[in-house]
């Protein structure tokens, strides 16, 4: 499948999401359904993820889904999927349909990365990890409430490459407390040693609840973010990275799959607590506690919490906010001839398309407000 933002949701086939809630440790900013007090409930967890997976082969189960295609990606997150016993987990998520040029990507924190690991992953078809690397500075990991070295990630990346995985993602996060230019240089030009065909960087955020939203003297600075996407955005082009969308670069050929399905508005199953899933403008989620989850499964019951309906001008809208920020960007008409010349610094005309500066990019929430569904 070629990646592109802007095909139709058959053609970029179906995709799964798979929540696996369970982390050792708690960063400091994450707001995800993420637990560290859970661990005496992964094997019961796994076995419910199973039950709910093999229910959603059978239509009868759930008419609002009708049968699940097999995937054309599948994506493990969490949380922390490699933290949990990776027999148990290739146990529950071989049950899931899927295309045999499929990508099949599952989360890791680098210290878990081991070749045993990843055989036991490859022998049921994974063939792309995702780690979250997050900086090359340890003083930086620390501010972060990251737990690893950076030796740990070149450790995994070895093992990565041993074991032959088609390809891999290193996450790297900027605008840390403590974080200087000089560090995010360091970091960005370590992930193009480290030959990683895929890199998700993010700008730290501030969530509600998070251990980082009760501490403002650690909150990121605007102007120092957008100073290190500059720097992220000239090096990893330089490497010959490619900027796909606003945080994501890869080599040619090496786009994450699930994203050309989530950003071009199609159809994709969430399995798990916390999980949401797409099927032709019904979205839902599953309810978000591990506890309450496998108690719903084992009793029978259907996990998911709510849902809501979108209609056809809610669809289209929310579509051409996606596609704003990938390299496809939108249709000349989404846009009005005025709004253009007034923001001809944040969108460029290629071809019929509308597509983001980088100067566009750091602004696009701006940019995604005057857009026509």
């Amino acid at each position: 499948m070629t990646w592109s933002a802007v095909a139709s949701p058959d053609a970029v086939g179906f995709g799964v999401y798979v929540h696996v809630p369970f982390c050792a440790s708690k960063c400091d900013y994450c707001a995800f359904a993420t637990f560290t007090d859970r661990d005496h409930l992964v094997s019961q967890y796994l076995r419910a993820l199973r039950t709910e997976i093999e229910r959603a082969m059978q239509p009868a189960s759930n008419p609002y889904s009708g049968p699940m295609a097999p995937a054309a990606a599948v994506f493990v997150g969490g949380g922390t999927p490699s933290h949990v016993n990776p027999h148990e987990l290739v146990n529950a998520l071989q049950v899931i349909p899927r295309r045999s040029d499929a990508e099949f990507t599952i989360e890791c924190n680098p210290d878990d990365v081991t070749a045993d690991l990843l055989g036991v992953y490859r022998s049921i078809g994974v063939n792309r990890v995702s780690i979250g690397m997050q900086s090359a500075s340890p003083h930086v990991l620390a501010a972060l409430g990251r737990t690893h070295s950076p030796d740990a990630v070149s450790r995994a990346v070895h093992a990565v490459d041993a074991a032959g995985l088609d390809s891999f993602n290193l996450d790297i996060i900027y605008g840390g407390v403590g974080e200087s230019i000089d560090d995010w240089v360091a970091t960005v030009q370590h992930v193009v040693t480290l030959g990683a065909p895929h890199v998700s960087a993010y700008g730290l955020t501030v969530e509600a609840g998070t251990a980082l939203a009760e501490q403002p003297a650690r909150h990121p600075d605007d102007d120092d973010q957008a100073d290190k996407y500059d720097v992220v955005d000239d090096l990893l082009t330089a490497a010959g990275y490619v900027n796909y969308e606003i945080s994501n670069w890869a080599k040619p050929g090496h786009e994450c799959k699930l994203n050309a399905i989530y950003w071009s508005g199609g159809n994709y199953a969430g399995f798990g607590c916390a999980a949401h899933a797409h099927r032709d403008g019904r979205r839902s989620w599953n309810v978000r506690t591990p506890d309450r989850y496998i108690e719903l499964i084992e009793a029978g019951r259907s996990a998911e919490s709510s849902f809501e309906a979108l209609d056809t001008a809610t669809r289209s809208l929310e579509r051409l906010q996606l596609q704003l920020r990938t390299r496809d960007g939108v249709p000349l008409s989404a846009l009005d001839s005025v709004d253009v010349d007034d923001m001809d610094e944040l969108v460029h005309r290629v071809g019929d398309r509308l597509v983001l500066t980088r100067a566009g990019r750091l602004l696009a929430n701006e940019v995604s407000l005057r857009l026509r569904g």
